[in-house]
């Protein structure tokens, strides 16, 4: 394959065994950041439903950051959440020692809404 550039753009082609020329485009490096369920879940949004918004992210090099950032957010969202809703409705930890099963219904009540607020607020937004 021969190389060559062209125009005062400074990009690279390649002809092509068609004969045409193919400019040589690659995407940034990305760094590497660990992502996680409110990430995984915010990619997914963007892929489906904002598709300018991903690919953009995606040529600029920040997809991963973004996810990222996303994920620590709502983690944090979640966590501040579930304290204040607890405090609200009274979940204490003497209510599971005195009825564990009660405090589980409670607290699993309680994460499902605060979650259903941090989707909608941070991920769906």
């Amino acid at each position: 394959m021969e190389k060559y550039i062209m125009g005062e753009n400074g990009i690279s082609y390649t002809l092509g065994e068609d004969g045409l020329y193919y400019p040589d485009l690659y995407l940034l490096e990305e760094t590497e950041y660990p992502i996680g369920k409110y990430g995984m879940l915010r990619k997914t949004y963007l892929k489906e439903h904002r598709k300018g918004l991903y690919l953009e992210l995606v040529l600029a090099g920040k997809l991963n950051e973004h996810l990222h950032l996303v994920d620590e957010e709502c983690n944090q969202m979640m966590g501040r959440l579930v304290e204040q809703i607890k405090e609200k409705q009274g979940v204490t930890e003497e209510l599971k020692m005195r009825d564990q099963m009660a405090w589980v219904g409670r607290m699993n009540n309680i994460r499902a809404c605060a979650e259903e607020i941090v989707l909608k607020k941070i991920v769906y937004a």
